[in-house]
């Protein structure tokens, strides 16, 4: 994993933990439900950026690196893969 993307995911990651413990405490002390909704609407958004981060260094090394590769075999799967990636987002988006 690329360092500076390394570092902004962990601190992305340990912010979303902060998040998702701020919403056991608000359940557990019965807050006002559209608050919750609210904080578990900003938690999907930091995952939505934690995932936007992954996916950029996927792409900067292992994407790169089989696409340049000569090989067929290794860029038909980075293909593949981003293929199903879209897909999965489609499903995802497609369902709400």
């Amino acid at each position: 994993m690329l360092v500076e993307i390394k570092r902004r995911a962990l601190h992305r990651s340990k912010i979303i933990q902060g998040q998702l413990r701020g919403v056991e405490t608000m359940i557990d002390n019965e807050v006002y439900c559209m608050d919750i909704i609210t904080q578990s609407l900003a938690i999907q958004k930091s995952l939505a950026s934690l995932n936007k981060l992954i996916l950029e260094n996927h792409i900067k090394t292992h994407v790169k690196d089989m696409l340049s590769s000569g090989d067929e075999t290794a860029q038909s799967e980075a293909i593949s893969d981003l293929l199903a990636l879209y897909e999965l987002t489609n499903l995802r988006t497609n369902n709400k």
